[in-house]
């Protein structure tokens, strides 16, 4: 992505983007509706990476890995093994699930320099599971610097459902942000057109919600990027921070008897 200034706010200015070649910070688990207690485990995957490109990038182990329920939050940094993605760097964690609840699991990444753009990227990234029916609170932000608050319930929806989420900078809506959506394209089964087709782009109103009706089956990320007022010293230069809200959810095509 090469990025412009769009808009000078007091905190924070947003950005308008060549949305070819989008960068995706993720966490996927492997299940997003857990009902069987006796299927209460789960594998978490993370990454760093171009999701419908199937192209990773090497990852540090995050600076913060956690999950919130019931408005208490549990540390899982330490839970963490190393893994791959796309042939790249990335990270692991199994999470059991003991009572019904719905639970948020955020990764906050290390900086990541990123050359060809001239800066640091930081995607506060999170998913949705529910388990044995706990549904209280997808409505609810967590806190995170910048993130995207679902208005649609992010888990158990059908294949080409409107989905609406809000962008929210500093605990505030975001009027007019930028969204990138993407499909993580994992066994490769899908082929875009042109380049214009890898990340689709929406833009938020007043109050900072956007809409996106889903065209197919699988994970789908959304993205609302910023720059933060802060920088981060490289190689003897303040260098600027990209901040990105990023929120995933799981589509599914309806069953036929």
């Amino acid at each position: 992505m090469f990025c412009v200034p769009a808009l000078t706010l007091p905190l924070a200015f947003f950005i308008l983007c060549n949305t070819a070649h989008a960068h995706f910070g993720m966490v996927i688990p492997s299940r997003d509706i857990v009902a069987d207690r006796q299927q209460a485990n789960i594998r978490l995957n993370l990454s760093f990476s171009h999701p419908m490109e199937a192209v990773g990038m090497a990852q540090d182990k995050p600076a913060a890995f956690y999950v919130v329920a019931d408005g208490e939050k549990k540390d899982l940094n330490s839970s963490l093994q190393p893994a791959t993605a796309f042939g790249q760097q990335a990270w692991s964690a199994d999470y059991t699930f003991a009572r019904p609840g719905l639970y948020q699991f955020v990764m906050e990444p290390a900086p990541y320099w990123e050359p060809a753009e001239d800066c640091f990227i930081i995607h506060y990234t999170k998913t949705y599971v529910t388990a044995f029916g706990g549904e209280e609170g997808w409505d609810e932000p967590v806190g995170l610097k910048t993130e995207i608050v679902p208005l649609t319930r992010p888990f158990g929806n059908y294949t080409g459902n409107l989905f609406q989420g809000q962008v929210l900078l500093d605990g505030k809506p975001v009027a007019g942000a930028l969204v990138e959506v993407e499909y993580f394209n994992q066994n490769q089964n899908y082929l875009p057109p042109e380049d214009a087709f890898i990340t689709q782009a929406v833009k938020a109103d007043a109050n900072g919600v956007f809409s996106y009706a889903i065209p197919f089956a699988g994970w789908w990320g959304f993205a609302a990027l910023s720059t933060a007022t802060e920088k981060i010293t490289h190689e003897g230069s303040l260098k600027e921070v990209e901040l990105g809200a990023v929120l995933w959810s799981h589509f599914v095509d309806p069953q036929r008897k």
